[in-house]
């Protein structure tokens, strides 16, 4: 009931997404409808069954990862100051943002049931003079235990997916960690950087200022604060001071995502695995969707192809902000790169997998053979899933990045920076981002498509 009142009550943006969502579930949902449909038709045809409820794994990816964006830009399901005490902690919040998940991948599942039954004719009759009967199984029963259970696929996944990625962590330093979990000398939490000796226990509340937490009230109050003879047992962390008097400390600078190297070895494994699939004369052929063929060895670089290009990704980003910023940069480049290289761990895997989905549309469409078999509506549905999918994903976490980013921009907008310079800014960091991954799509496109076209 939480969950619906919160979908009601979001803005029309949120709406707009989550409908979006609904639509994904419901083509990657019927695609796998059509698969059952095909296996019920031609059931002397096993393998073939097989093989295309395999292909329906990469349209259910890209709608699960979507719709993971999105539950990460919902702020009906954001931590708020008071929740907690109403019993809306974290945890709760991440069960409510899964469940709007599995609320919206439902409603597309239904629906993709409903444009199946009056596709075969089991509602108002025959459409299209039967074009689709053979696809969709028309002259046999439907099968609904199993019907439901490849419809059921996508809300599972989806709201595990956004469970999982949305639990609540512990986002202190593992030196932070351990100093919690364990216990100082005569029980004090947490330890300290220097050791004390035993007489420092003995002064007054000296107990609560070493480890309590109110050590900085308890320092306070002691007679040697106060007179400027305290011996400091470790330098003092840089903190803020907040409005209401209280003190938090200041965020540590980001470090770079250190998956460019394994991104790059998985990308090169890739490229390796289909150039040696080129030398392959006698491997046996699997057949593609558009009617295109290729070895086991030609998938399996692919697959290692996009995984290396999701994995660099964010490194790329990083390195594509570090860029920008040198040679002596000025106001517009340094701001610019440092954005990048703040938001390369949001934006930057989205970005790696759009790169890895059209250098795999453009190898496609290079091998694509006029002359040969044309594409059905299955493939052009799937292709169009996945192309738009991936496309939503990046636009959404571009979204989650601005407004992660709001406070800075209004703080610069306080000191006097004209908007025409942030939005020249974004500009320039469109600009950096496509002259790095545009070049980068074309080559493993090329590379990609060699091994079928020799």
């Amino acid at each position: 009931m939480l969950a619906l009142r919160l979908m009601r009550g979001a803005r029309p943006a949120v709406q707009l997404r989550r409908l979006l969502v609904a639509l994904a579930s419901a083509g990657t949902g019927f695609l796998l409808l059509c698969a059952l449909g095909h296996a019920i038709s031609h059931p002397e045809d096993p393998s073939g069954a097989v093989l295309r409820l395999a292909w329906c794994l990469t349209p259910l990816a890209a709608t699960v990862h979507f719709a993971l964006a999105v539950a990460r830009t919902d702020p009906g399901t954001r931590p708020r100051p008071g929740l907690a005490a109403i019993g809306l902690g974290p945890a709760r919040l991440m069960a409510v943002s899964a469940t709007t998940t599995a609320l919206s991948c439902t409603l597309g599942s239904l629906l993709a049931l409903l444009v199946f039954l009056h596709l075969r004719g089991d509602l108002t009759g025959m459409p299209f003079d039967g074009a689709a009967a053979d696809f969709l199984a028309a002259d046999a029963p439907l099968p609904l235990p199993a019907a439901l259970t490849l419809l059921g696929l996508v809300p599972a996944i989806a709201s595990a997916t956004v469970g999982c990625a949305l639990r609540p962590r512990d986002d202190r330093p593992a030196a932070a960690k351990r100093a919690a979990r364990s216990y100082g000398r005569f029980g004090a939490y947490g330890r300290t950087a220097a050791r004390e000796t035993f007489g420092s226990y003995g002064r007054f509340r000296a107990h609560r200022s070493a480890g309590g937490p109110a050590a900085g009230t308890a320092r306070e109050h002691t007679p040697q604060a106060r007179a400027g003879e305290g011996t400091p047992t470790a330098p003092p962390a840089e903190v803020t001071h907040t409005e209401d008097g209280g003190r938090e400390a200041l965020p540590t600078p980001r470090e770079a995502p250190k998956g460019l190297p394994w991104g790059v070895a998985v990308l090169a494994a890739g490229l390796a695995v289909e150039a040696y699939a080129n030398r392959q004369g006698t491997a046996p052929a699997a057949p593609l969707p558009g009617g295109l063929a290729g070895t086991p060895s030609v998938l399996i670089g692919w697959l290692l192809t996009a995984v290396g290009l999701a994995v660099a990704g964010p490194g790329l980003t990083h390195l594509c902000g570090r860029l920008l910023q040198s040679g002596h940069p000025g106001a517009l480049r340094l701001l610019a790169g440092r954005v990048l290289m703040s938001e390369a761990a949001r934006i930057g895997r989205p970005l790696g997998i759009v790169c890895a989905v059209t250098s795999g549309i453009y190898a496609m469409a290079t091998l694509y053979d006029p002359t040969g078999p044309e594409v059905g509506p299955l493939t052009t549905l799937g292709l169009l899933l996945v192309a738009s999918c991936t496309i939503a994903t990046l636009l959404t976490a571009a979204v989650e990045a601005k407004h992660a980013r709001s406070d800075t921009t209004a703080a610069l907008l306080r000191l006097g920076a004209p908007a025409t310079m942030l939005r020249s800014a974004a500009a320039l960091r469109a600009g950096a981002l496509l002259a790095l991954f545009g070049p980068l799509t074309l080559v493993v496109a090329e590379l990609a498509a060699l091994p079928l076209t020799s």
